[in-house]
């Protein structure tokens, strides 16, 4: 189960990163074209929102019940805080992909709840935009040394 599980986590990454970009560019070219904001421009920044959802889900259960990692990390949180692989995977990469997607929610939520449409595709731009770099940050991306995972794995 824990394999499987963490080839969905990393294949559904594109499918987040993929919304991230998309929404991104709406939110952005809707702002500076001065466009209206649609029930497209919505449609995609919910998929990048729900899209992140659906990863922090199995990315706690992971992180919670069935990754070795994790569970040897949390056993000695000092040991743990020495360790950059044992860092990155006990707290670093939990910890800014909470936050990111956090801020992607804030953004949708206060964006939908405004007036204009100019105020909507700023602030989900600014919003889905910090989330993106946060999450950019945070991923095991192959050039990050010992905490880097192929682009791929399992495939």
């Amino acid at each position: 189960m824990y394999s499987g599980l963490l080839h969905t986590h990393n294949l559904l990454r594109w499918f987040v990163l993929i919304f991230a970009l998309v929404a991104i560019y709406r939110y952005v070219t809707g702002l500076t074209g001065k466009k209206t904001f649609t029930s497209s421009d919505n449609m995609w920044g919910a998929l990048y929102v729900g899209s992140l959802h659906l990863q922090l889900v199995i990315g706690l259960i992971l992180y919670f019940f069935l990754s070795p990692i994790t569970e040897f990390a949390m056993k000695d949180m000092g040991r743990t805080m020495k360790d950059p692989v044992l860092r990155f995977w006990g707290v670093e990469h939990i910890s800014m992909m909470i936050i990111a997607v956090i801020i992607a929610q804030v953004g949708r939520i206060i964006s939908k709840k405004k007036q204009t449409d100019e105020q909507k595709f700023r602030i989900g731009a600014v919003y889905f935009t910090i989330s993106l770099l946060l999450i950019l940050m945070s991923i095991p991306w192959p050039f990050r040394g010992l905490v880097g995972r192929s682009l791929f794995p399992g495939m």
